[in-house]
């Protein structure tokens, strides 16, 4: 009895660990809470692999600055909306910086996963697979 208790211990202690490395996120925003940056609304979608931006004034352009001081996203937008995928971007801390005509409002994404890759099944629901 005490080997059956032992065993069914052990068996939920590795399947919790499982379970809660499993449900880590793809992606943390540190948003800028500045009173000059209210204008944009910068967040995650749900399942935390795409960054959204939203704006009244027009986003003119919009580039990140990794660790190793690469700029791995640089896109002129001349947009109101962008949705930039996270997917590609190296694992660690992103600097964003959207340009907003006179202003440049300036949050930072950090990346925790690098070594998968989404299948995107549907607009609203994204799956991510392993190597």
């Amino acid at each position: 009895m005490k080997i059956v208790s032992i065993v069914i211990f052990f068996s939920l202690i590795t399947s919790l660990n499982f379970t809660a490395e499993a449900q880590n996120d793809f992606a943390k925003l540190e948003q800028n809470v500045n009173i000059r940056a209210k204008g944009l609304i910068h967040k995650l979608n749900p399942s935390k692999d795409t960054l959204i931006l939203k704006s009244k004034a027009l986003i003119q352009k919009v580039y990140s600055v990794n660790t190793a001081y690469d700029r791995e996203v640089d896109l002129v937008l001349n947009s109101n909306l962008a949705k930039i995928p996270l997917n590609r971007l190296s694992k660690g801390k992103h600097v964003f910086v959207a340009v907003q005509s006179s202003k440049r409002i300036v949050f930072v994404v950090k990346i925790f996963r690098d070594n998968e890759w989404l299948i995107a099944m549907h607009d609203e629901r994204l799956t991510a697979k392993n190597d």
